[in-house]
């Protein structure tokens, strides 16, 4: 693979045999309120969850959510969905610290504020325009409008704990990083 237009790594461009097979699984954010965020990821971004796993000894929750299509077949057994879901792409964990819904004081770091470390989480939708009318109508934070900032045709919201979301239309995004 070529790219005329970037200066990229050999090693970046072919990975070494020894990794094929190797796919991206998940991420996980930490939540405050596991309800607030569930709601929004389902409801208001779109997600399913999939499969919900306690750990009463060590006094926590996880919550695995994805972006599901008609043509997934998503096991019924627990167990069997377990190991489908460790076999997909784009699965998203949210992990739930008991307790830390009852403090009013607690917060979790965004990454975006000093020291920054975690950016953003990105969805891509088929209209930006009425994904930004579905998030106003719903009351959700936005950091960045798409036409605010040197950077049009990307938005970006808050989930209930304030991690960041980009939300962008990938056919908008064509000259994305090209000079003029």
């Amino acid at each position: 693979m070529t790219m005329k237009t970037e200066s990229i790594r050999e090693e970046s461009v072919t990975p070494p045999d020894q990794t094929r097979g190797f796919s991206f699984n998940h991420t996980m954010l930490r939540v405050k309120e596991p309800e607030r965020s569930l709601d929004f990821y389902c409801r208001i971004i779109g997600m399913r969850l999939l499969r919900k796993i306690d750990f009463p000894d060590l006094r926590f929750s996880l919550y695995f959510l994805r972006f599901c299509t008609s043509e997934d077949s998503v096991p019924q057994d627990s167990a069997e969905r377990t190991c489908w879901l460790f076999g997909q792409s784009g699965v998203l964990e949210l992990t739930h610290n008991w307790g830390t819904e009852t403090d009013p004081d607690f917060s979790y770091h965004d990454g975006n504020r000093q020291p920054q470390g975690f950016g953003h989480l990105c969805v891509s939708v088929p209209d930006l325009a009425a994904a930004v009318s579905w998030f106003d109508e719903n009351n959700i934070a936005f950091v960045k409008r798409p036409d605010e900032g040197k950077m049009k045709d990307i938005a970006f919201i808050k989930d209930p704990d304030g991690y960041w979301i980009e939300i962008l239309q990938p056919d908008l995004l064509g000259e994305l990083g090209r000079t003029r």
